[in-house]
């Protein structure tokens, strides 16, 4: 259970950093940004669903008592 925790974790700060570099990208502009804005947009997004779905798994185990 800790190391799904964890998991858990490590999977929200990803997404965080996907998002600051999508946020700085998109707020500086440039060829990086027309380059990388639907990449970084689609990894945040699968990235989200990974998390949510870790989540929930941890809260149908904890409710379990797994």
């Amino acid at each position: 259970m800790t190391g799904l925790y964890y998991l858990i974790v490590v999977a929200v700060l990803a997404v965080v950093v996907v998002l600051m570099i999508g946020l700085g990208s998109f707020t500086k502009g440039g060829e990086f940004n027309r380059k990388y804005s639907n990449k970084l947009m689609r990894l945040r997004i699968i990235g989200q669903a990974i998390a949510i779905v870790l989540i929930l798994i941890f809260v149908a185990l904890r409710q379990s008592g797994g």
